[in-house]
């Protein structure tokens, strides 16, 4: 009887469910892995898009729904939710041109940002006059800090240079300080898709969430915790209070991970 189905051969292709097509993303090749050349180490790098950095980096934030201001915004919250001290010293190490900078004054009494790329800190200067500003490493005192933000700094240093990084910038801190590294998570397809269309992102080698843990404690630092954050984006914005709750789901966009300097 013919009941008006369409016959299996004539029907049109199966359109992948939303399960499949993120195993797709997922099982791409990591963008850009490769350094830049080394006539542009790091601080110069940045010192080129230095004028164009917040719109590239709002560019890059399209897909969330969110500008730039609500993602700083919600770094200041998990600090506040984990007890940094507000009236205690905050050095933002790896500030750019002073996005998260120009949030933390908001909230913490004395900021010190520090930024190498010299065409970034003038524009941070400019930008954030609250705060102190630093251009090299040994102008920031030894055990002077409470509380040291890296925000998306890490993913562009060399692999083999980064457990060296994270002793000098501990040296900075207190005994009992710690450091709160915000990363982007290369289990999030999404975040990858950011990454690669992110011109100055294009030096980037994403850290895995099973290499954060190794990489802090071979540094010297007590790991306190490793949170998954940032799921939910604008459209879905009624569910973000859940996302504390969260933390233990491999997909958020961006890793937090809380990290104490044992003296």
């Amino acid at each position: 009887m013919d009941d008006g189905a369409v016959p299996p051969e004539e029907a049109g292709p199966t359109r992948p469910s939303v399960v499949d097509r993120v195993a797709m993303v997922c099982q791409s090749p990591m963008p850009v892995l490769q350094r830049p050349p080394m006539d542009s180490p790091g601080p110069l790098k940045f010192d080129a898009y230095a004028d164009q950095y917040r719109e590239l980096m709002e560019t890059s934030l399209k897909a969330s729904g969110e500008n730039a201001e609500y993602f700083s915004e919600y770094k200041l919250n998990c600090l506040r939710r984990f007890g940094a001290p507000l009236g205690e010293p905050l050095v933002d190490f790896g500030a750019g041109t002073g996005a998260v900078t120009e949030v933390l004054v908001r909230a913490f009494r004395d900021v010190t940002a520090y930024e190498p790329s010299q065409a970034s800190l003038e524009h941070l200067r400019r930008r954030v006059p609250a705060a102190k500003c630093a251009g090299a490493e040994q102008a920031l005192p030894p055990s002077h800090f409470s509380t040291a933000v890296c925000s998306g700094v890490l993913h562009h240093v060399p692999v083999a240079e980064r457990r060296d990084l994270l002793v000098r910038l501990r040296s900075k801190l207190r005994p009992g300080g710690r450091l709160f590294v915000f990363e982007h998570n290369p289990l999030n397809p999404l975040t990858r898709r950011a990454v690669a269309a992110c011109p100055f992102d294009d030096d980037a080698i994403l850290l895995w969430p099973w290499q954060l843990r190794p990489l802090f404690r071979s540094a010297g630092f007590e790991v306190q915790r490793i949170d998954y954050i940032v799921f939910f984006p604008r459209i879905l914005g009624m569910l973000r209070p859940l996302e504390p709750r969260l933390r233990r789901v491999v997909f958020g966009a961006q890793t937090l991970s809380v990290l104490r300097n044992p003296g």
